[in-house]
């Protein structure tokens, strides 16, 4: 029999590979990069109050180091707006905008990927996945 740990690691992988690929081509259709999709994720679950460059950037899918970049990608599409911070105003703070939102919630195509789980099964998802995240 595989080592658990073994057989859980390369299933998680797999299914990473394929949501991923499944979830670049639908983000290309609506003219943002898999990670930008994420990063707007995390800024609509701080919506409205925002999250300081260097937050945003622990929740990148891939530790990319050009954060600020995309950032501003998002901004001079009008999907993100950045400020100081208010108080540490050597800080920004990102915050999506309305068009950002409507981005996302046009982006329905998503729930296909998990249509296979329950909403039960997706929050039990979410929690190990997280648990796995140090």
């Amino acid at each position: 029999m595989a080592n658990p740990a073994q057989e859980a690691t390369v299933s998680l992988l797999v299914a990473a590979g394929h949501l991923l690929q499944a979830l670049e081509e639908i983000c290309a259709r609506h003219g943002i990069t898999a990670e930008q999709y994420n990063m707007l994720g995390v800024l609509r679950a701080s919506h409205p109050g925002g999250q300081p460059r260097n937050k945003v950037a622990t929740h990148c899918t891939h530790r990319a180091p050009d954060v600020t970049r995309m950032l501003d990608r998002l901004g001079r599409q009008g999907l993100v707006a950045r400020a100081p911070a208010p108080e540490d105003r050597r800080c920004s703070m990102a915050r999506i905008t309305k068009a950002g939102l409507k981005l996302l919630a046009r982006i329905a195509e998503m729930r296909r990927l998990t249509k296979s789980l329950s909403s039960t099964e997706l929050r039990q998802l979410t929690r190990l996945s997280e648990a796995l995240v140090p």
